[in-house]
């Protein structure tokens, strides 16, 4: 067979393939309300998101959004007065991540669910407390109709469990709110030792917890509903250490704890303010070598460049499955000479997860199309999300006043002026820069885990960070960096094992 036939032949089947694979489509519209007895919570300006899936086992809201069954669609409204019944249709600016809208809805089941999310900066997730959504409703799309719906429910404010262990510590930091001109509150959670109450002239070493992505201070909610853990923790085996669980929220998303352009002096106000007033509230021994730190995933990177920035404040860090720790690669892209982020130069997409057998789960693309409708700005620049985070962490500020975006939200360009201002973040940069001073500080501090079938390929970038700590002279490193074969994201963390750690390190120290 010739080329020119073998081209026809291609061409007739891609054109039956298209054919056959056309769906019928029907227009769908929304009248939306708001519940009576939630008007006076109501906000006029926000951002409306309405989610459609064909799962029927969760609320659209929270279903998973990367499994090809759900489909979000995103919108700025301003001036909507609370009395006020909004229809709304396909026309108009809509971000979504369907290829279809509103005016061609293909034939299905769906399960269909709206946020009305109006808390502005000042919660950057969108299931946020203060927030309004609605019921989930299931349509079938094969009857042209609107759809009567209405933002009948909040979501409620975040309480921390009642037990004496567990403490609220809540302050108004004057370094964040004199940089953004507004207050900004500070919370954490502290979980005390059992014999706290029983030892009142007793001070205590210190831990701070730094959660994974988007993760706040009541997470040591669920630690202590564990009974198997709180089981322990009140046994005469567990450590005498004070925890405290950092609250995860920033302006742009997780706020990493670290300084930034567009987050502000986040470093500073945990160093500064919250480190020296939970350790005088608390009976905190208070010195560098009683202070330790670690988290998984975003808390791994976290608690690691908190050890490598700020050496001499932490005597320990016990890091799991960190971000990306060298941003050659950042996943599976290298920010500073590959040309796109979302495809390869073999054209291919770029995952962003796979399962523990390789198999991909979402592009970086598709990941990327969720956070720019969850953005007000459109893009994911604002959307709370992971990139949103990463981007308002290392980007420098706009003339817009927002986070310069590392890529284009739509095709994926690299700017390649914004990756020279993410190096001042890159821990592998940062730690070749500053070994000869740093190296001497960090000696017995740097405790690294990472899984080899890393679920989001974090562990590319550990490889070179372990192969440069090991070739490191003057001094040499002595950093405890283990790699598990087949083992996926975070798999091995434990607050248990931390806490026993952290006991053997102030039990060395006692005995030297």
């Amino acid at each position: 067979m010739n080329i020119k036939n073998l081209l026809i032949l291609t061409l007739l089947a891609l054109t039956t393939n298209i054919v056959i694979g056309q769906q019928e489509s029907t227009k769908l519209a929304f009248n939306v309300s708001v519940n009576e007895e939630l008007k006076a919570t109501f906000k006029t300006n926000g951002r409306l998101l309405i989610y459609m899936t064909t799962m029927d086992n969760k609320e659209p809201r929270n279903s998973s959004v990367y499994n090809g069954n759900g489909f979000v669609f995103g919108k700025n409204i301003k001036n909507w007065d609370k009395d006020e019944t909004k229809h709304l249709n396909g026309n108009g600016n809509w971000v979504k991540t369907a290829n279809w809208n509103f005016n061609s809805v293909p034939h299905g089941d769906y399960h269909i669910q709206l946020v009305w999310s109006q808390n502005g900066s000042s919660e950057s997730q969108i299931n946020s407390p203060g927030n309004l959504y609605s019921e989930s409703v299931k349509v079938n799309t094969k009857v042209k109709q609107e759809i009567t719906i209405s933002l009948s429910k909040i979501i409620p404010e975040r309480k921390l469990i009642e037990n004496d262990l567990v403490k609220l510590f809540s302050m108004q930091s004057d370094t964040l709110s004199k940089w953004w001109g507004r207050p900004m509150n500070i919370k954490a959670s502290v979980l005390l030792p059992s014999g706290y109450s029983k030892n009142p002239n007793k001070n205590y070493p210190i831990r701070y917890n730094v959660a994974g992505y988007g993760g706040r201070y009541t997470r040591v909610n669920r630690l202590v509903n564990n009974e198997e853990f709180t089981s322990w923790w009140s046994s005469k085996e567990a450590p005498q250490i004070i925890t405290v669980f950092l609250d995860g929220e920033g302006p742009f998303g997780d706020n990493y704890h670290l300084d930034s352009d567009n987050s502000g002096p986040y470093g500073a106000m945990l160093i500064n303010e919250l480190l020296p007033k939970i350790e005088k509230q608390f009976r905190v021994i208070g010195t560098s070598k009683t202070r330790f730190v670690d988290g998984c995933s975003t808390g791994g990177w976290v608690s690691l460049a908190l050890q490598l920035f700020y050496p001499e404040k932490f005597n320990g860090c016990w890091s799991y499955s960190p971000d990306p720790v060298s941003f050659n690669k950042m996943q599976l892209v290298n920010i500073y000479n590959d040309k796109n982020a979302f495809y390869n130069d073999r054209m291919y997409l770029r995952p962003s997860m796979r399962d523990i057998n390789g198999d991909p789960k979402f592009s970086i693309k598709e990941e990327i199309s969720y956070e720019n409708v969850d953005g007000e700005s459109n893009t994911y620049t604002t959307s709370g999300g992971q990139w949103s985070a990463w981007n308002a962490l290392y980007s420098p500020k706009g003339k817009d006043g927002l986070p310069t975006p590392i890529f284009d939200p739509v095709n994926g360009a690299i700017d390649k002026q914004v990756a020279e201002h993410w190096k001042e973040y890159d821990l592998l940069v940062y730690t070749k820069a500053n070994w000869a001073e740093l190296g001497p500080k960090v000696e017995g501090k740097i405790n690294i885990w990472m899984g080899d079938m890393d679920n989001f390929y974090l562990n590319n970038s550990m490889r070179d960070f372990d192969t440069y700590l090991k070739s490191a002279t003057n001094p040499k490193s002595d950093a405890q960096i283990e790699f598990s074969p087949m083992k996926a994201h975070c798999q091995n963390y434990s607050h248990k094992y931390v806490l026993e750690e952290i006991q053997k390190r102030v039990e060395e120290m006692k005995n030297k």
